[in-house]
């Protein structure tokens, strides 16, 4: 409490900001004598958590504290300076999960800059990465920034917040006072079971560890007419659409022999799916079920599944093609896929 006690906190943070005892973050700070928490900042999905993916967040009082809340997911993505005027630190408490789309440290890292802006220190209180410390996938070109991936980092970036809060203020040259309260007794080859800490669903597709764990490659089917599995309790662990050959898909990827999962045909019909696919219809798909944690890569098992969905699917495959690119972090891999190159060609430079 001491790097907070006596200062008026802005606070960027989420239903994810809880203690061991499932106290919040925001209740804690607020009801410290020596801390005003003076201003409250939610990202997607909002400080509960509980707004769809994408969804516009607007301003507002928080109705347990009567701090003014104030959206970093609809209007603007960043705070404005003057909604750090009378903040003496702004803090960051949300937890990651360890994949480069994930738009949490995207927050994070635009909150910076306008910190280092305005000449107000930045402390991240770290958390855990769920994934663990494994490096995979591609690293984003420059010119394919968006919130999706504001900076070259890859696909699964083994990062913590507050290690990354650090990467990206050296290489944006913020000048900030940068300060990270580090994650008691973490290491990178953890599982997030060993960690202790209770699972709360950062946002509301991903259920648990499992998902979490897949997201860094499945996420990329957002940007195809495939489902991802969002509408059902199984988002990113299952991927199809109502006219995919679940039984060739999933011999296809068998034969590439990648190591550490289990993949097998699955039906599945989502309801209520944010993106809109397939709501209601029965959808033919496989899905991923993690058995080796340390050998698997999900990055190149979903290039794996890209390519055989890919050609499976003929005419009926369709792109997202600005989506995908932004996810990807390039062109090359969309454009690889059409021109038919192999799993070792498209991800050849990715280990």
């Amino acid at each position: 409490i001491h790097l907070v006690a006596g200062k008026r906190v802005g606070l960027i943070t989420n239903h994810t900001g809880i203690d061991r005892e499932g106290r919040t973050t925001i209740d804690l700070l607020n009801d410290h004598p020596e801390v005003e928490l003076v201003a409250l900042f939610g990202p997607e999905h909002g400080i509960r958590g509980d707004a769809d993916p994408g969804e516009r967040v607007d301003d507002g009082v928080d109705d347990r504290t009567g701090v003014p809340v104030y959206s970093l997911y609809g209007e603007i993505l960043r705070p404005r300076p003057e909604m750090l005027e009378g903040v003496d630190l702004l803090v960051f408490d949300i937890q990651d999960i360890g994949a480069r789309y994930y738009t949490y440290v995207s927050t994070m890292t635009a909150s910076m800059e306008v910190a280092a802006e305005v000449g107000v220190p930045f402390l991240v209180l770290d958390r855990a990465n769920p994934i663990g410390g494994a490096v995979q996938g591609n690293v984003l070109e420059p010119e394919f920034a968006s919130f999706v991936g504001r900076f070259p980092i890859p696909m699964r970036h083994g990062m913590t917040p507050g290690e990354i809060a650090r990467l990206y203020a050296a290489e944006a040259g913020l000048d900030l006072a940068l300060l990270v309260a580090p994650v008691d007794g973490w290491r990178r080859d953890m599982s997030f079971e060993e960690t202790g800490l209770p699972w709360v669903k950062p946002s509301p597709n991903m259920p648990d560890v499992e998902s979490a764990t897949h997201y860094p490659g499945t996420c990329l089917f957002e940007g195809t007419n495939l489902s991802v599995g969002r509408g059902t309790d199984r988002a990113f662990q299952q991927v199809g659409a109502p006219w995919l050959d679940a039984d060739a898909l999933a011999d296809a990827v068998r034969g590439y022999g990648l190591a550490g999962f289990e993949i097998a045909p699955v039906r599945f019909t989502p309801e209520g799916a944010a993106d809109g696919k397939y709501d209601g219809e029965e959808v033919s798909g496989v899905r991923l079920r993690v058995t080796d944690p340390g050998a698997y890569d999900p990055s190149v098992t979903s290039v794996a599944l890209l390519v055989e969905a890919r050609r499976l699917a003929a005419d009926r495959w369709e792109w997202r093609p600005s989506h995908f690119d932004r996810l990807a972090g390039t062109a090359g891999l969309r454009e690889g896929l059409d021109a038919g190159r192999t799993l070792d060609e498209l991800t050849a430079t990715w280990r």
